[in-house]
């Protein structure tokens, strides 16, 4: 159990699992994960809030049961999000991947939204496949990525650190992948809550002020406190967080690895 509960949260969490499991929402076996890690994902989301948690609990279950018709276990076997046949040219338009981790030992996420470009990514993807793939990606982060990052780290990792790149990004990209961005978040506030330690967005345009108002919008307050918005001057802020050997080159750090989502596919915006 985390050092860092308070005697009322270690009660709390013991409450939330007698009362799952009296509802026969905690069953070993459930992808879902029956942990403390886990439950304690779903309580900090609803602030220690035992009811709403198990609301949210009981709905993440019913999703992960129904998502695109067949639930998150079947997606999962048919896709793997680091290896499916589409990857390369989908990393082409839709630019997002893991990269080492920070000093901390938690996941880099980096995502590049000036190289997205939806027109081309649905003529070699479809809209469903794509979200697909978003879900199963986000599927993974419980499942492989934090497991992987804990062993490595000898303790329990409990987020990832996401990065994402506006340079060259436009309004009109905006506009192209908005019910996308929105629908993602969604699906990781409702149903991969408390996964992500810090959210820095990098090189925002001026045109992202109004951008911001509406992103800002689909955001839960959790998740808007992690966030920090900076502009072309960023590297000493990911610095603090990220050895420089850890991060890319194109970010101010001395990465060059060359694996797929490596630092050769990490480039500027063309």
């Amino acid at each position: 159990m985390s050092s860092e509960l308070t005697k009322d949260q270690e009660a709390t969490l013991e409450q939330f699992r007698s009362r799952l499991a009296e509802q026969d929402l905690l069953r070993d076996g459930d992808t879902i994960g029956s942990d403390d890690f886990t439950l304690l994902r779903f309580l900090r989301a609803r602030q220690f809030d035992v009811k709403a948690a198990t609301t949210m609990w009981a709905n993440c279950l019913q999703w992960r049961k129904t998502v695109q018709g067949v639930g998150i276990d079947e997606l999962y076997k048919q896709m793997d999000p680091y290896d499916f046949p589409e990857r390369r040219e989908v990393f082409e338009y839709w630019p997002m991947w893991f990269h080492k981790t920070d000093k901390a030992g938690r996941p880099l996420s980096i995502q590049h939204y000036g190289g997205v470009n939806m027109p081309e990514l649905y003529k070699l993807i479809t809209p469903e496949r794509f979200m697909q793939y978003i879900i199963v990606t986000a599927e993974s982060i419980p499942r492989e990525i934090l497991p992987a990052a804990s062993r490595a780290a000898g303790r329990q990792v409990e987020g990832q650190y996401l990065v994402v790149d506006l340079k060259g990004f436009s309004l009109g990209q905006f506009w192209q992948m908005k019910n996308v961005v929105r629908e993602s978040f969604q699906i990781m506030q409702d149903y991969f809550p408390e996964l992500m330690y810090k959210f820095i967005i990098i090189n925002a345009p001026v045109s992202f002020t109004y951008i911001w108002s509406f992103v800002k919008l689909w955001l839960a307050k959790e998740t808007l406190a992690k966030i920090d918005i900076l502009g072309a001057d960023y590297q000493n802020v990911l610095l603090k967080d990220i050895d420089r050997e850890n991060l890319p080159v194109v970010l101010g750090g001395t990465c060059e690895c060359e694996d797929v989502g490596g630092c050769k596919w990490c480039r500027a915006p063309r």
